[in-house]
């Protein structure tokens, strides 16, 4: 690889800024200061350091976002606020949110570069459950609670997959549960209370597999995922 790209990928300053800090020898390579950018490094063995700080090599990064309601779940719109927006100083290039929530939905969003894991937990062959927080209006009955759970017709060419549902709490006219389906369809989980009788009022993403929404992180906030928590996605994914 070559040297500029190696600090363009660590976002270290536009390639103009870095072929200059490396021409002024702020840039070394195993101990040694390298003045030419297309110097070859490789990024799993080489010592670069910049400007006497040791940089290690990270092409992908994953983060947990804690998305608010009021903003889109896009890389860029012209009229909304969108979840990158919340993002401006996370570290890593061409970041995208894995999946969607709708504007007025809350809770865990994954975002990251890294493309392939993206395209295998949303993967429908893979299964990948995501757990909702739901409060509705209307009474969810017992028959309701198979209908979900055997799969609805929600008005698209094949029913819902088979839900899981654990009534948390329900009054005359109103109730929340928990539901956890393994797809990721246009409005789903308000579709599919609608074919039960009810209506969503608040909806929020608690899980998506192994990864679980960090009870101590504020709504519009963002961290990086923990060693564990990315190896456990990485493997529910597989």
């Amino acid at each position: 690889m070559r040297l500029d790209k190696f600090l363009c990928d660590m976002q270290l300053g536009t390639r103009s800024q870095i072929r200059e800090s490396v021409r002024k020898g702020l840039v070394s390579v195993n101990g040694v200061p390298v003045k030419s950018p297309d110097h070859k490094v490789d990024e799993k063995r080489d010592s670069v350091t910049y400007m006497g700080e040791a940089l290690t090599y990270q092409c992908f990064y994953y983060y947990m976002l804690h998305k608010p309601a009021g903003v889109v779940t896009a890389t860029r719109d012209r009229r909304e606020p969108t979840v990158m927006g919340l993002m401006s100083d996370a570290r890593g290039k061409d970041l995208f949110p894995v999946g969607r929530l709708d504007k007025d939905t809350e809770g865990l969003l994954l975002v990251t570069n890294d493309g392939e894991l993206a395209h295998r937990l949303l993967a429908p062959r893979k299964h990948v459950e995501k757990m909702y927080y739901v409060e509705c209006t209307g009474v969810l009955t017992a028959d309701g609670i198979a209908s979900l759970e055997s799969g609805v017709d929600i008005g698209d060419e094949e029913r819902t997959l088979p839900a899981k549902v654990r009534l948390v709490s329900q009054t005359e006219n109103a109730y929340v549960m928990e539901l956890a389906i393994t797809e990721g369809r246009f409005h789903q989980v308000k579709r599919m209370v609608q074919t039960v009788g009810g209506s969503v009022t608040y909806l929020k993403r608690l899980s998506m597999g192994t990864l679980t929404l960090d009870a101590g992180l504020p709504k519009g906030s963002y961290r990086p995922l923990t060693e564990k928590e990315l190896l456990d996605l990485r493997s529910c994914a597989d």
